[in-house]
């Protein structure tokens, strides 16, 4: 079905909704009658809705967008969409991320500008968290969640030692997390935070209005204002899933991964290396970070293993050794798919 034929659809037009009979559930259309034809229950049963979500709000229409709404076990909205809007939005999503990823050179050293000022300014308070995030693969975290991130984490999460940030700190799903970034710059700013002697969350700044916590909209706000387009924490993430997946897959090839099966079984194992990193199932890695152009150009045989050579040859100490040439060479494989 051309992507033409997508109209939006909206929870608050009549839908089907969802009955419980007996151990299973009836569906039941706007009009009161129930759902009988074998197209309509093919669809819901494709949709996978959990059992446990109530509230449950299913588009009348095949074409909608949005295709059902419901409400889980701990009272938060989940949304199943369209498999071609949600492609639309993912080609969207990744080509941004490009554009984010041509604009790193600059970003960064505009954050080396910007850590090295003084005292615990906004600025260079920003520029810390940036720089964290840049190396360190946080999720920025949040308010709203009952998880840590980087905006959420607290004094006791964090030690600073020979230049060297640890943290450690439950992050999503409850999974433990430890992350090292080695970086003097930010250490020295974290170190003057902790000094402050107070408990509760880390990162704060101090203007003329006083102390104020950095929440994860003074993140994505700073992000956007150094890189000049339209930009996410979670870009930075999927960026450099993509590029672990890219320099995964290039190694792989350079080993001799030939052959369907084989290549099939390469990007199982380098997916599964890069859900590592970022704190995800290898499913989750795949479907919503490694860009699938990457893994697209390496089953036509085009990696970046040309640039395996230069692998932190031009990055100083702490920074990523993908920066430079070989995120280069991903940009340029992924353009040419």
């Amino acid at each position: 079905m051309p992507e033409a034929e997508l109209h939006t659809s909206d929870q608050s037009e009549p839908g089907i909704v969802r009955r419980r009979r007996g151990r299973g559930f009836s569906y039941q259309r706007p009009d009161g009658t129930p759902v009988r034809d074998r197209g309509t229950l093919g669809r819901i049963k494709a949709l996978a809705i959990p059992p446990a979500w109530d509230e449950v709000w299913i588009c009348p229409s095949p074409h909608g967008h949005l295709q059902a709404v419901g409400t889980d076990a701990a009272g938060r909205k989940q949304y199943r969409y369209h498999d071609l809007w949600r492609e639309q939005q993912d080609r969207e999503k990744f080509d941004r991320v490009l554009e984010v990823a041509e604009r790193l050179p600059a970003f960064r050293k505009a954050v080396d500008d910007q850590l090295g000022g003084r005292g615990l300014t906004r600025q260079r308070v920003l520029a810390a968290a940036a720089r964290l995030l840049d190396i360190g693969f946080f999720r920025v975290g949040g308010e709203s969640y009952d998880s840590y991130g980087l905006a959420t984490l607290r004094m006791d999460h964090v030690t600073c030692a020979n230049g060297v940030v640890t943290c450690s700190y439950p992050a999503k799903g409850d999974i433990e997390r430890e992350i090292e970034v080695a970086d003097p710059e930010v250490c020295k700013v974290l170190r003057s935070l902790k000094a402050l002697g107070e408990q509760g969350e880390l990162l704060r700044y101090r203007d003329k209005s006083g102390w104020s916590d950095v929440r994860s909209e003074d993140i994505n706000d700073y992000l956007r204002e150094l890189i000049g387009c339209e930009v996410t924490a979670k870009d930075f993430r999927t960026w450099h899933a993509t590029v672990l997946a890219a320099v995964g897959l290039a190694v792989s090839r350079q080993a001799g991964a030939d052959g369907q099966a084989k290549k099939q079984r390469a990007v199982t194992r380098v997916m599964r290396e890069v859900a590592e990193y970022l704190g995800n199932t290898p499913a989750v890695a795949r479907a919503s970070y490694v860009d699938p152009r990457v893994v697209e150009a390496y089953d036509q045989d085009r990696t970046i293993a040309a640039a395996l050579t230069e692998l932190g040859a031009d990055v100083d100490f702490g920074r990523l050794a993908t920066a430079g040439t070989v995120e280069q060479a991903v940009i340029d494989l992924i353009r040419a798919v």
